[in-house]
């Protein structure tokens, strides 16, 4: 015989106190979650680029990937946390924190905020990893892996996920005033993947082709990659990653709002990613004879990417179609770069972050269901998007261009061709990847 127990009186307080308190662990509990799964992508970024270049340099790139997470850590918590979230939003740039995160006030414990916010840090710097691959020196490397941690992307996120212009919602703001819309880039398609992009490409263009890659005429030659498993266990890697950086980004998964659209975001993600295989699959079927295993593991990450900024906003079908349509792109923006403006990008990170990341934003402006120009709601949105990722990535083109033809300048980005030739692991490392 069951037990029917009468709830107390007087505790409905106590009762909602502690319930607030479950919610807050279980938010805590999910926020740190996510943020493992965007740790994991290091991983994913070290295989994928790795798989994609030659077994001679493989230490080099293992080393560039775990650099990129030891700086990111270090410098992101003494000086780029405050760079991002101080100064509440106000301002070109936040206040140096200096290690202090006593400023920073949340509802979630802010340790946990800023290792969230750290995994992102490092995914930036570490897209630019790919372009340059398998001919910059790795002493150059250390120093603008740290630029990029320390001062180029926390910037742009100040003026975004700190709280700054481009999302201020306020009725005097300049985004209300010019498009009655702000910015919005939810996981960071824009603030993350782009900003990469954009200093990849430069970051190619400064350190030029490797040996080998043109010819005289200027056609382009083909330099495969040692390892496609390891590149497609990389990938598989950043899809499960991805279920972190995105859904993730919600920062809480209790209460019924948070549950569904953490659900919605999941789904959202996991669409965008397989359509965008599925267009490059048969895009270079149709166009080459046969289903490129690499190109499709680009366009994968291409429909992941894309899909970043507006996973909140879009309905299933819209992320079918952002990642339909970034898969379709990233053949064309990949052909484009290097048969056209003979940039070597070796991993395609250009392509897939750069392209890609602008297109997904500019996407959101359309096809959100909620202000998408698509469904009804005028062009505002779009313009603010369209307005966001140009400011954003200026920037990044801007700091680029300084950085690394400044490093190439003074004291030279580029490793010799002896070194080149035969391989940075032995000569930058002083041991190899393979024995």
């Amino acid at each position: 015989m069951a037990v029917v127990q009468t709830p107390p009186h007087n505790l409905g307080g106590k009762t909602e106190k502690i319930m607030n308190e479950i919610g807050l662990s279980l938010d805590t509990v999910w926020m740190l979650l996510a943020a493992m799964l965007v740790f994991w992508m290091q991983p994913g970024f070290a295989l994928c680029e790795a798989g994609f270049t030659r077994s001679k340099n493989t230490a080099n790139i293992l080393m560039k990937n775990f650099v990129d997470f030891m700086f990111g850590s270090l410098l992101f918590f003494f000086l780029g946390f405050g760079f991002m979230f101080g100064s509440e939003g106000a301002g070109f740039i936040g206040a140096p924190n200096w290690g202090d995160l006593s400023f920073y006030k949340g509802d979630l414990p802010v340790e946990g905020f800023l290792i969230f916010e750290t995994v992102f840090c490092a995914t930036s710097a570490t897209i630019v990893s790919g372009a340059m691959a398998e001919r910059t020196k790795f002493s150059m490397y250390l120093i603008y892996s740290a630029v990029i941690s320390l001062f180029i992307y926390p910037i742009e996120g100040h003026w975004t996920w700190g709280g700054g212009w481009l999302c201020n919602d306020a009725t005097d703001g300049f985004m209300m005033n010019t498009f009655g819309e702000v910015f919005h880039d939810f996981a960071g398609s824009a603030i993350v993947h782009s900003v990469g992009g954009v200093l990849a490409i430069i970051g190619a263009m400064a350190l030029g082709p490797r040996i080998g890659k043109y010819s005289k005429e200027g056609k382009s030659r083909a330099i495969p990659g040692h390892n496609l498993t390891m590149a497609a266990l990389g990938v598989f890697i950043l899809w499960l990653g991805w279920f972190g950086f995105n859904p993730g980004s919600q920062l809480a998964a209790s209460g019924e709002v948070n549950r569904v659209a953490i659900s919605h975001v999941f789904l959202t993600t996991n669409l965008a990613a397989a359509a965008g295989g599925m267009a490059t699959m048969f895009l270079t079927w149709l166009k080459y004879g046969k289903p490129s295993l690499s190109l499709t593991l680009n366009g994968v990450l291409a429909g992941l990417v894309g899909i970043t900024a507006g996973c909140d906003l879009v309905s299933p079908i819209g992320a079918v179609i952002i990642g339909l349509v970034c898969g379709l792109v990233l053949v064309f923006a990949i052909e484009f770069i290097d048969h056209k403006l003979h940039i070597d990008d070796p991993v395609g990170a250009s392509s897939v972050h750069g392209v890609c990341g602008i297109l997904g934003t500019m996407m959101t402006g359309l096809l959100s269901t909620t202000n998408g120009a698509f469904y009804g709601f005028g062009w505002g949105f779009f313009g603010a998007e369209c307005f966001g990722v140009l400011v954003i990535d200026l920037w990044a083109a801007i700091c680029g261009f300084i950085l690394f033809f400044g490093i190439k300048k003074l004291h030279g980005l580029r490793v010799d061709k002896r070194i080149e030739e035969e391989g940075l692991d032995i000569y930058e490392h002083g041991e190899a990847c393979y024995n």
